[in-house]
């Protein structure tokens, strides 16, 4: 991988950061108390209400997750780490790179670790 490609993923994963903060900050902003007053709302529309919620929920919690993967990816361009496999120091192929800046595995071992599942 030459410089211009590293420089373009680093944008890229800096540019996802960014949306991604933006739509953990939209999810959390949804994620309300559910009112129990049944007087004003039906256990129907509370249930609805609760399972938007749990959605909303699991939605922010993939999405910090999905932060912290491009946190660690941007420390290792810092390191001089990036594109190489956690699991057998190979490096990983550029395309798969482009398609998902954060990953850590080459497509050998992801196919390995896929299996084991």
């Amino acid at each position: 991988m030459n410089n211009n490609d590293l420089k373009r993923l680093k944008t890229q994963l800096i540019d996802l950061k960014a949306s991604l903060l933006q739509q953990e900050d939209e999810h959390k902003q949804s994620i309300q108390a559910v009112e129990l007053d049944q007087a004003k709302v039906g256990r129907l529309s509370r249930m609805d209400a609760m399972q938007a919620q749990e959605m909303a929920l699991e939605t922010a919690r993939r999405c910090t997750k999905h932060i912290v993967e491009v946190e660690k990816a941007l420390l290792r361009i810092e390191s001089d780490d990036y594109g190489v496999c956690i699991e057998c120091d190979e490096s990983i192929n550029i395309r798969r790179l482009e398609f998902y800046p954060a990953c850590v595995y080459c497509i050998g071992c992801a196919e390995k670790l896929e299996e084991g599942f």
